[in-house]
């Protein structure tokens, strides 16, 4: 798997807009402290929005994230194959080719 640091696009938008994004990471900590849920779990929920909105991006950074939290590759993939019903199998089908490419490195 790949490094933790954050994509170059995330790091410039810090750099260019530090106020807001420090902001913006003030709402995601507030919202992890509001509950029981674990960050494994969080990251899980955060994947599945990720790959509702067809964010490759964020699909594969979310997956990575999930991994750090200590889910498996197969919580993962059982997480993005959950939404089939709900997103349909070709978004679903695009989301593990975009997790997996992530999985596989």
């Amino acid at each position: 798997m790949t490094d933790a640091s954050p994509p170059r696009h995330y790091e410039r938008l810090a750099r260019d807009y530090p106020r807001f994004m420090a902001a913006l990471e003030s709402v995601a900590v507030s919202a992890r402290e509001l509950g029981p849920l674990e960050e494994k779990t969080l990251q899980l929920v955060q994947l599945g929005a990720a790959a509702a909105r067809g964010m490759e991006t964020a699909v594969a950074s979310h997956a990575r994230r999930a991994a750090r939290a200590g889910a498996t590759p197969a919580e993962i993939c059982q997480a993005l194959l959950a939404l089939a019903t709900t997103i349909g199998f070709p978004a679903v089908a695009a989301a593990l080719k975009w997790a997996e490419k992530y999985l596989e490195e």
